[in-house]
């Protein structure tokens, strides 16, 4: 019998939430919707654009399946064109939630829809304003004219007099998809990094998905947004399409709790299909490694944590032992100040870190650094982000910097003492994976001045 050919489209209806500026609640109608049609008994595929850790809990949480990111530029078209297909084979809707303001970056949030043909929704707080909000959303529909805005919905609305002053000003083109009134309930909590990881308020993150479910549910978004015309999505990757094997058999500890849980799943996914076997631990909690041949220490909140972390003498015992049987670390961020000497909170406390790296870190308040960046590692550049609200001080010469995406001007140090590689800059994996598994791999790799990517910039 001869093996039935595999898809190479998939179509389904799919939504662009976007917004006009960050804190319009993208995030929190997203998570709504997503209840919305879960408790249907829809299967929904939530997306966050760019970079991001802290949302994507939150989404699949709420929406009871994974969330990844897409990124033009630090995945490829081709990597965000096959996790949409693959979306697509079992999803009832797509929802793809956008960052900052909707046209803000290079690429922005309208490249990613442009590119993929799916239509925008405008989330914006009304607050304050009637008539303006339909000003606003018209000069938004007509700024470019690759980008469909399928409606608006008006988040924030003080009454129904306030929604029919609103849905009266728009334009034709534009409806007024729903408004959602004013509720604290269904307000996310935030930090001085973005929204509260999820795990941390479980319980409170789902009274808080029901009552904005109930609001959309009431306003009949569900109908609206499933009757959309479907989107088609092609696929990128023939389904043997495989990484090369360049972690076979080796075994990787992953630190993941509290602490250090900015994990992109399709970082472990590539791990894996590298053939390497993942083993989690917990810095604040366990008492010893993992039996491992090398180590991630991913970014999260070390600071929230610093007296556990500081007072668990074994566990920071045994991590010291295999940096010192100079096996392979890679510490990101948070992983990072969990290197250093110490660490001084937002409290002016100071603790005892690592002592891996020379050198202390310490909070400063809402200030920080965050933007996109290449790792010129030796083992091949790698694409990334920073998006931190701490400095480092006292470490010792950089091995190399972070080349910023516009910008000339160095990015953030990368630091290396014998194999332990720690920077501030979060890496995505699927970006090169062949550079990675030098990394991590069993041998010192010899230096190499670039990698081929994983994906090409197009399908062709």
């Amino acid at each position: 019998m001869s093996r039935p050919e595999p898809r190479t489209q998939a179509a389904c209806p799919a939504v662009f939430v976007a917004a006009p500026a960050s804190g319009q609640g993208k995030t929190t109608v997203t998570s709504a919707l997503a209840r919305m049609l879960r408790n249907q008994g829809k299967v929904v595929r939530v997306f966050k654009t760019g970079p991001d850790y802290l949302d994507p809990q939150v989404l699949a949480q709420a929406s009871g399946q994974p969330v990844e990111p897409l990124d033009l530029w630090m995945a490829g078209e081709n990597d965000c064109r096959q996790r949409l297909f693959e979306a697509a084979c079992e999803a009832d809707l797509i929802l793809i939630e956008g960052a900052m303001g909707l046209f803000d970056g290079e690429p922005s949030s309208a490249d990613l829809a442009a590119r993929f043909g799916v239509p925008m929704v405008i989330v914006m707080d009304v607050k304050g304003m009637a008539q303006t909000a339909a000003a606003l959303v018209s000069g938004i529909a007509g700024f470019r004219d690759d980008v469909t805005i399928a409606g608006l919905i008006a988040n924030a609305c003080g009454s129904q007099r306030h929604r029919e002053l609103i849905e009266a000003a728009l334009p034709d083109a534009v409806p007024l998809l729903a408004a959602v009134p004013r509720n604290a309930d269904m307000a996310l909590p935030e930090r001085h990094l973005g929204l509260v990881q999820a795990d941390e308020i479980r319980d409170d993150l789902e009274n808080r998905f029901e009552a904005g479910a109930q609001a959309l549910m009431a306003e009949g978004l569900a109908d609206k947004l499933l009757a959309l015309p479907p989107v088609t999505f092609e696929a990128c990757r023939t389904p043997e399409a495989k990484p090369p094997r360049g972690l076979e058999g080796q075994v990787i500890g992953v630190a993941r709790d509290a602490a250090f849980s900015f994990i992109y799943e399709a970082n472990l996914d590539v791990l894996k299909r590298m053939g390497a076997d993942i083993r989690f631990f917990s810095p604040v909690h366990d008492c010893e490694l993992p039996d491992c041949d090398a180590l991630w220490l991913p970014g999260g909140y070390p600071e929230l944590y610093g007296p556990q972390l500081s007072a668990n003498e074994p566990m920071k015992a045994a991590i010291q032992a295999f940096f010192e049987a100079d096996k392979p670390i890679l510490a990101e961020c948070g992983g990072l100040l969990y290197c250093l000497e110490t660490l001084t909170d937002y409290d002016d406390a100071t603790h005892t870190m690592l002592g891996l790296l020379p050198g202390s870190g310490w909070m400063r308040g809402r200030r920080g650094c965050q933007g996109m960046q290449t790792a010129e590692l030796p083992e091949g550049p790698v694409r990334g982000h920073a998006h931190h609200r701490s400095v480092s001080e006292g470490t010792p010469e950089p091995i190399a910097h972070g080349r910023r995406q516009r910008h000339p001007a160095p990015g953030e140090a990368i630091y290396r003492q014998r194999r332990l590689t720690a920077t501030y800059l979060h890496l995505f994996f699927p970006n090169n994976p062949e550079a990675i598994a030098r990394l991590l791999g069993p041998v010192r790799p010899e230096p190499s001045k670039a990698a081929p990517n994983l994906e090409s910039e197009s399908c062709n």
